[in-house]
């Protein structure tokens, strides 16, 4: 007998008594044994169309309160994907969305809320119109579930641009014919800090067999992050690209750039960087400290990436950019990212300022297959999930260290747990400059008029 290797708290599987159904009320997805021939493997089964009862890291307030909560997920669709969660990686954008930073211009967030966009695992079942995945296979998930794959840009695989709003792997909202649903209908998104997963496989990456797993997940969002501006702005052979910063986001552009032939130079506050930024393959090292060492780098670069987490004086970096072309690309989510945003829609390309967020479907397989053609990966360290305070109180410090951290979700998050019983909630800064739109506007207003954008 065919059985549903389906998770232990979901529902019970039923044989099809005649073909695979479809309807709005019947939910099939193909769950097999490791030992099954591939053609038994296309055998259809039947399930109850029940929710299924996972486990997520969730915080219950913006004080980052995380406990181990048994919440639900969608039952799978027929172009569904079910991931048996491995790894998920744990970004600063996730802590600004748990401690409520963006919700001046992001919205409020619904708590329990579970943060999470660096996903990798092992298939598990897949919907009878699945194509792309077969159980079994290595797969990621980055910062989108779905967009509305009709527009001009999500044509043209950039998802991230849609017109009518991607849909974010947390604190999303579904609007697409319930392709990102959740349980109950309305709630948003919950992110990959969770045992089981589901996604539309369109929105579901490939990991090349033979890459590390535990070092898929940060490639998903810093990786395609990194990569994103670096093809926009057509970086190769010979291009001369600045990093500034050298934490999780820094020390992938450094590997990837150098991957595409370009020299790199990194920029940072701490001359204590030089010899990480050295191992990570950086050609020349700028102290922005130092007003000599700004000087002697004084309109060497033809593109900087800004990989910067909170706001700071980044004109500063203005004077190292070549006068005809250069762009300074702001990726670090804060005031001067938006304001760069901003200023870029009003002036167009003549701004040396821009931003970037992520990248879009193709892009993300782009850069971890390219990763593991050139054996990148990102320094990281893997950690149990009863570990989350400290890891955000390390991203709070901004992680000098340049590690990108890794919840061991598979080995570390087995039942739930009590509040509190991780210990007290992080200690947490309040960042410079509060993401508002008051905020923005004044950003923006200041590039504008001091003409800071040329």
């Amino acid at each position: 007998e065919i059985r549903a290797r389906h998770h232990p708290r979901s529902c019970t599987p039923r044989r099809s008594g005649g073909g695979v159904h479809s309807s709005a009320h019947t939910t099939r997805h193909h769950n097999w044994d490791p030992e099954m021939t591939d053609a038994a493997k296309m055998v259809a089964i039947t399930i109850d169309e029940s929710p299924l009862d996972v486990l997520c890291l969730a915080c219950d307030s913006s004080a980052c309160d995380f406990s181990v909560q048994q919440l639900q997920r969608r039952a799978p669709r027929p172009d569904d994907v079910v991931i048996d969660m491995k790894y998920c990686g744990v970004c600063h954008t996730d802590l600004h969305m748990a401690a409520g930073h963006m919700e001046g211009v992001a919205g409020k967030v619904d708590y329990p809320m579970v943060p999470g966009h660096e996903l990798a695992g092992v298939v598990k079942a897949v919907g009878s119109a699945v194509t792309k995945f077969k159980v079994g296979d290595h797969i990621g998930v980055g910062c989108m579930v779905d967009a509305c794959m009709s527009c001009g840009k999500c044509k043209a695989g950039r998802e991230q641009e849609c017109t009518m709003g991607h849909v974010g792997t947390y604190c999303g909202t579904d609007k697409f014919d319930e392709r990102a649903a959740q349980v109950p209908a309305g709630r948003q998104t919950l992110g990959g800090y969770t045992d089981v997963f589901v996604v539309n496989e369109k929105f579901g990456i490939k990991i090349p067999e033979g890459y590390p797993l535990e070092a898929a997940g940060p490639v998903m969002c810093a990786g395609v992050t990194m990569f994103d501006p670096l093809e926009v702005h057509k970086a190769a052979n010979g291009t001369r690209v600045g990093i500034v910063g050298l934490g999780g986001l820094g020390q992938m552009g450094i590997k990837i750039a150098k991957a595409r032939g370009c020299v790199v130079t990194v920029i940072s506050r701490s001359a204590g960087k030089k010899a990480f930024a050295t191992k990570c393959g950086a050609d020349h090292f700028v102290v922005s400290t130092n007003p000599a060492d700004m000087k002697r780098a004084a309109a060497s670069l033809d593109l900087i990436l800004n990989t910067v987490p909170v706001y700071h004086d980044y004109l500063a970096n203005r004077q190292l950019l070549v006068d005809d072309g250069g762009k300074q690309v702001m990726l670090g989510l804060h005031v001067g990212m938006v304001g760069a945003m901003g200023v870029r829609a009003m002036v167009g390309a003549r701004s040396s300022l821009c931003s970037s967020a992520i990248g879009g479907v193709a892009a993300t397989q782009e850069v971890i297959d390219l990763c593991a053609k050139h054996g990148i990966t990102p320094d990281i360290e893997v950690v149990p999930v009863t570990q989350i305070n400290r890891i955000y109180e390390a991203l709070d410090s901004n992680n000098d260290g340049g590690i990108r951290y890794v919840l061991d979700i598979a080995n570390t998050m087995k039942a739930p747990t009590a509040p509190g019983a991780m210990g007290a909630p992080p200690t947490l800064s309040e960042p410079p400059k509060k993401m508002t739109l008051h905020a923005v506007v004044r950003e923006v207003l200041k590039l504008l008029c001091c003409c800071h954008w040329r």
